[in-house]
């Protein structure tokens, strides 16, 4: 369920509280290629099912950057901010991909604000997504991003 915030003090009442989980998303294989196709990392243990079924994981793997661009999907399932007027990306503060993500693999994400810096040109929100993998230990992603909100 989408949690709204409506101010900068109702984000800061939030700062620790964990939102989610999201709905399980499937990494698909066609998913996986078109990451491949958009960023021109064809490295084979991404797209040559044939090659990676004898590699180390025993299929393919979406590309960890794959799963770093999941956060903007799992973000709009877990929070909307309706205050303001602009959200820019403005980076991260650290991301890991503990645990590779299989072709046909599901994921979710949980999302926590972790810190909010106010400024006079607006405010940097650094949110903390967790994407976990079903079956897995250790999550596929863990990513601190940064937004500039004004």
């Amino acid at each position: 369920m989408t949690r709204t915030f409506t101010s900068l003090n109702e984000v800061k009442a939030a700062l620790g509280v964990e939102l989610g989980p999201t709905a399980p998303l499937v990494v698909t294989q066609e998913r996986i290629t078109a990451f491949a196709d958009a960023t021109g990392d064809h490295q084979w243990i991404h797209v040559d099912p044939e090659r990676a079924a004898a590699g180390p994981f025993g299929t393919t793997i979406a590309h960890g950057y794959l799963t770093l661009s999941l956060l903007p999907h799992f973000g709009q399932q877990l929070f909307h901010l309706d205050f303001g007027t602009a959200r820019i990306n403005y980076g991260l503060n650290k991301a890991r991909f503990p645990s590779p993500v299989p072709s046909g693999s599901t994921v979710r994400a949980k999302a926590t604000f972790i810190d909010l810096q106010e400024g006079p040109a607006g405010a940097t929100l650094t949110t903390r997504y967790v994407i976990e993998l079903d079956g897995a230990s250790k999550p596929a992603c863990v990513a601190e991003s940064l937004v500039l909100l004004s």
